[in-house]
């Protein structure tokens, strides 16, 4: 049993480094979602006057996406030094790689500019950033749960979680002052570059603030006992674990479509249902603060009645939920009420990590589970965003039904969870 199992609750010190892990979480994945909110500007700044919106758009989508495609190289190389030198050491480089690629955004030339070089620049940018973020998050889920004991993990992962999404709600509240502050000229000619500069800041602070945060107890045992991985982490993941691994895979899928979909991509296509630019980014703020919320409550919950059964529960609100509000919204009559409480169906962002951590041993588990997130994350994250724009040329419903069919998917892992037999540290 390891110093962190045999904890009894959350001391002042854990409930510290929780506090700041999600407040370094939240700077860095502004960072990374700032672009999702300007995506219409990016749209019109980075590609040519006559190309046709819906190509500007799925091009734009698809920049952001690169990000999820680059993010398996940054997670696997920084989770293989994450098991052998320290977590805490992976935790400060990311926060680095993020900020920079973050801050030249905001100086890049637009096509008016340099013409086709505008695209690639961002491009490149983009990729770097998503080989940044692809430690964060895994990086951030194991070093919270092993400052805590096993009855607190979900706990510890829905108050990371909780901090990542606030980056997001950062970003969505930057983007409404932005919009607030400036009219539609001045921020297609500069205002859009605040938010990046911004980030660059963001990023710095997010650095500092985690040079006050400790190596996390299971390493530090795991290093003094010398019982460090003997081979190459990933290789013993995949001949070891296959069965985690899948069910991480999958469990990272239910998870981007909650947060890609419902946050990222909705202030975009209310829009494109006719709602205006500021109640869409209204709505889309006090959505997530009520996923912000709910993975608190949906954490706090699982530590009591099991991962499982709150998957099930929370799986059945996304579903239902999401699909009430985009069928009104589709029908003319978009209500940020509703929005709000599919808001809170996101909180199964809480339950994804929490489980999926405890499926591999502390040696490889880093590496577990950042090959399995970020994979995953590749592919479904950063091809969701193209494939639904394309889809909803011809189904305008195309995302109820995809959420739907995710939220059918939570449910069958939930009760798999519920069946089986106990996990690595549970």
């Amino acid at each position: 049993m390891t110093t962190a199992d045999a904890a009894p609750g959350l001391t002042r010190q854990q409930a510290r480094t929780l506090t700041l892990a999600a407040l370094g979480g939240a700077l860095e994945f502004y960072d990374f979602v700032i672009f999702v909110f300007f995506a219409t500007t990016m749209g019109a700044l980075f590609f040519p006057a006559d190309m046709p919106e819906w190509l500007k758009l799925v091009q734009t989508f698809g920049i952001f996406a690169a990000g999820y495609l680059a993010r398996p190289l940054g997670g696997i190389v920084m989770a293989h030094f994450g098991d052998l030198s320290g977590r805490k050491r992976m935790f400060m480089l990311s926060i680095l790689m993020m900020a920079i690629p973050t801050l030249l955004m905001g100086l890049l030339p637009t096509y008016a500019t340099v013409g086709v070089l505008a695209p690639i620049l961002l491009l490149v940018l983009r990729i770097m950033q998503g080989a940044a973020i692809g430690g964060e998050a895994p990086g951030a889920w194991v070093f919270v749960t092993e400052h805590v004991s096993t009855r607190h993990r979900a706990l510890a992962c829905g108050a990371l979680s909780a901090g990542l999404c606030s980056g997001i709600l950062l970003g969505s509240l930057v983007a409404r002052a932005i919009n607030a502050a400036f009219d539609e000229a001045e921020v297609l000619a500069w205002a859009w570059r605040l938010p990046f500069i911004a980030g660059g800041v963001f990023g710095l602070l997010a650095m500092f603030l985690r040079r006050k945060l400790h190596e996390t107890p299971v390493f530090a045992e795991m290093r003094e006992r010398r019982s460090l991985a003997a081979e190459l982490p990933l290789k013993a993941v995949v001949r070891d674990h296959a069965g985690a691994v899948v069910l991480a895979m999958l469990l990272t899928w239910l998870l981007t479509a909650a947060v890609v979909v419902t946050l990222l991509m909705m202030p975009t296509l209310l829009q494109g249902l006719g709602v205006s630019r500021a109640d869409a980014l209204a709505g889309n703020t006090l959505a997530i603060c009520a996923t912000v919320i709910a993975n608190l409550v949906a954490g706090w919950m699982a530590d009591r009645f099991g991962a499982g059964r709150v998957l099930v529960l929370w799986s059945v609100l996304l579903g239902i939920a999401f699909w009430t509000f985009y069928a009104g919204a589709l029908a003319g009559g978009y209500s940020p009420a509703l929005y709000v409480i599919a808001g809170f169906g996101v909180g199964v962002t809480a339950l994804v990590p929490a489980i999926a951590v405890s499926g591999f041993p502390a040696q490889v588990r880093f590496s577990g589970l950042s090959f399995s997130y970020n994979v995953a994350y590749a592919i479904a994250g950063g091809l969701t965003p193209i494939a639904l724009s394309l889809a909803m040329k011809d189904s305008p419903a195309a995302p109820m039904h995809y959420i739907a069919g995710m939220a059918l998917l939570g449910v069958a892992l939930g009760l798999h969870v519920m069946m089986r037999r106990p996990l690595v540290g549970e």
